[in-house]
């Protein structure tokens, strides 16, 4: 079994990277594989609600000079996800929320129902209303929410820093045990989700 894992830091080996890679190595430990991409640090388009993606079943953004495909073409491949973000102004890199707003759209049918995980990395505050931000795109595709001894925050400020949080390393160390144990007690296989039950959307206006 597979974990994908995005950096959503624009730094490689900034702090984000320092709190991912011990959750990797973690997750070797327990005879699971991952994949780390890194969005890198080139400009990230916005989703513009052209529905193009949904209308003409594409599978993919209908912009193709970003990183957000690349991320989404592997959803398919990984058993779970696991996101990383440095936070601005308590809330994740704004570029990581636009790849993961238009991958879920265009291809989250690769992702849905598949445990996943955030991990906010903050120099002193707004770690957990960026980590809050990072979980909801989970929760609305029935993907199981992993957790750890504690909220997933790993602190630092200079490149490295965060190598001497602790607790944060252990928190990563906790969270990657819990999902190895879970993908194990699954088999890697889905939620459910709606199952054969209809969707019913709701929009307030009949």
């Amino acid at each position: 079994m597979k974990v994908l894992i995005v950096n959503g830091s624009p730094r490689p080996k900034g702090n984000t990277a320092c709190a991912l890679e011990e959750l990797a190595a973690q997750l070797k430990a327990n005879g699971i594989d991952s994949e780390t991409v890194w969005i890198g640090n080139r400009p990230v388009r916005g989703c513009i609600a052209c529905g193009q993606c949904a209308a003409e079943g594409l599978g993919r953004c209908v912009f193709d000079d970003d990183v957000c495909n690349e991320i989404s073409g592997k959803f398919a491949g990984a058993d779970a996800l696991v996101v990383g973000s440095p936070v601005y102004y308590g809330q994740p890199n704004g570029a990581l929320l636009s790849i993961i707003q238009r991958a879920f759209y265009s291809n989250g049918g690769r992702i849905a129902g598949k445990p996943a995980a955030a991990v906010a990395v903050c120099r002193r505050g707004g770690a957990t209303a960026a980590f809050e931000t990072l979980t909801l795109p989970f929760q609305m595709m029935n993907m199981p929410v992993v957790t750890s001894q504690y909220w997933n925050i790993v602190y630092g400020r200079a490149p490295g820093e965060a190598r001497l949080d602790a607790e944060g390393m252990q928190t990563m160390r906790a969270l990657a045990n819990n999902l190895a144990h879970l993908l194990h007690a699954t088999g890697g296989q889905p939620a459910p989700g709606r199952g054969d039950e209809p969707w019913t959307p709701m929009h307030f206006i009949r």
